[in-house]
């Protein structure tokens, strides 16, 4: 597969930045409701600590996914899109880079607030970004929760309009972004210039 996007699909490094910040953000609710149930101790904080971790990390690909994508153009969407769903897919991507960022630094702060070290899994230690306030942890607090079932919410409309495009439309969409592209043993690509290719001859 070629690292770089192609006009017709990802390629293997946004492939890679996607699906790898997908797997973290399931991890990171995972962290977050385990450590909800447990009564505070060792094991708590434990798993508080790894949840921070995931979330500077999905922070750090954050930009990284960013950077790259302004350097790979990405596939454009199929030219019977309507406007509104192109509307929808642009702000829905653009939310959810900005939740990817916000929510993280949001859990950043709440800590500091709390004068609890955010350390990047033992190996880098991060400064407080602010001086311990009870008030404002609570704050933080409450907006890092909000925002981060606002950015559950929109990755599960993202994830659902994903499936309408393969199963309903039936353009491909989805499989721009699967490192599989079979359908019936071809690449969907392939497929897609088969039918050109008739469609075509059928108009000759």
């Amino acid at each position: 597969m070629q690292l770089r996007n192609s006009s017709l699909r990802y390629g293997a490094v946004a492939q890679a930045f996607h699906w790898g910040v997908v797997a973290l953000i399931i991890a990171q609710f995972t962290l977050a409701f385990l450590a909800d149930d447990l009564p505070l101790g060792m094991h708590k904080l434990v798993l508080l600590a790894r949840h921070k971790s995931v979330g500077m990390t999905i922070m750090g690909l954050a930009a990284l996914r960013l950077l790259w994508r302004w350097s790979n153009p990405v596939p454009a969407l199929p030219p019977q899109t309507s406007t509104w769903q192109r509307w929808a897919a642009h702000t829905a991507h653009g939310l959810l880079y900005l939740l990817l960022f916000v929510v993280p630094l949001m859990g950043w702060l709440m800590s500091s607030a709390k004068n609890y070290t955010v350390s990047w899994f033992n190996l880098v230690t991060l400064p407080n970004l602010v001086g311990p306030n009870e008030e404002l942890f609570n704050t933080f607090r409450s907006v890092h929760k909000t925002l981060a079932f606002t950015l559950l919410a929109i990755a599960v409309v993202h994830a659902l309009a994903a499936l309408k495009h393969e199963f309903i439309d039936k353009d491909n969409v989805l499989r721009h972004m699967l490192p599989l592209r079979l359908r019936n043993g071809a690449p969907a690509t392939n497929v897609a210039t088969h039918k050109d290719s008739a469609s075509s001859k059928e108009s000759v």
